[in-house]
């Protein structure tokens, strides 16, 4: 039985991959890449796989029992895309589609669940058995910028009292793992977060801790907000992009305490200690 990964040259993907290889012989595992030439790993097979190329996917698919179907990273595209992914593998015979959605889709107000609801509803409508992996916030969003922090001297955003339920990629791409290799996981949709929830005045608190230094986190408006990131040339429709994960966060639209993930990882999800250390070596 194979396991196609599409997106595994991502790096949710890369990381699902390694996790099935400590679960499933190699083998088994197919890499779905846009360029297969950057699959080093040569104990597993790599197919061309665009998903702008609908007519292509479905000979991609053949032979592909299941199917881990990573979100496009195109925002804007991925309705389209996903659609494509999901009609090639209905005419190729996938019998089981996972999806990497996000927390609380059917939900949430950030910018980004429109697609993941238009795509959770075709796989519905494609009659294909399917499970639905409703991610949460990555901490990597937050700590991938300390660096830039600790050198201006403060945490910026306007996310305010927002709780953030976030978790690594390696701890959402073992969960990953585990449905794809666990009985009985058809139907089922999981919302996936960190077990332990922190504000932005908190990761500040850590991060200064960590250095020694006096980082604050500084809650200043969305127009502030916006204008910070457009001087620092980020274009400002991406720059309101961000800003508006931000105000989802002040809703709570990040926070989950349910504790779906590290149960199905049969683990406490990584510490943001752990993961501000990290970047901090």
């Amino acid at each position: 039985m194979k396991i196609g990964i599409t997106g595994a040259t991502g790096q949710l993907g890369r990381l699902i991959v390694d996790k099935l290889k400590d679960r499933i012989s190699p083998e088994n595992i197919v890499a779905l890449v846009r360029t297969p030439e950057k699959i080093d790993d040569k104990t597993i097979e790599a197919r061309q796989f665009n998903y702008d190329v609908p007519d292509s996917l479905a000979k991609s698919l053949e032979g592909i029992d299941h199917l881990m179907l990573i979100s496009g990273s195109e925002v804007g595209k991925r309705k389209q895309q996903h659609e494509n992914v999901i009609n090639a593998a209905k005419k190729a015979g996938v019998k089981w589609i996972v999806y990497t959605s996000l927390l609380h889709a059917d939900s949430s107000s950030i910018s980004l669940a429109g697609e993941h609801r238009a795509t959770e509803a075709a796989l519905k409508a494609s009659g294909i058995a399917h499970t639905i992996l409703r991610n949460g916030w990555y901490t990597e969003n937050y700590t991938s910028s300390i660096p830039a922090s600790v050198k201006n001297g403060a945490i910026i955003g306007c996310a305010g009292e927002g709780k953030i339920s976030s978790a690594t990629r390696e701890d959402y791409a073992e969960a990953a793992a585990v449905v794809l290799t666990s009985a009985n996981q058809q139907g089922k949709v999981y919302e996936l977060a960190g077990d332990k929830h922190y504000r932005l005045k908190e990761l500040a608190t850590e991060v200064s801790l960590q250095t020694g230094k006096d980082i604050p986190y500084q809650n200043i408006t969305e127009t502030e907000y916006v204008a910070i990131l457009t001087s620092m040339g980020i274009p400002d429709e991406y720059a309101k992009t961000i800003v508006g994960f931000d105000t989802a966060a002040s809703r709570n639209d990040l926070f989950d305490d349910s504790k779906q993930l590290s149960q199905l990882i049969g683990r406490p999800t990584t510490a943001l200690s752990q993961s501000v250390k990290e970047v901090l070596i």
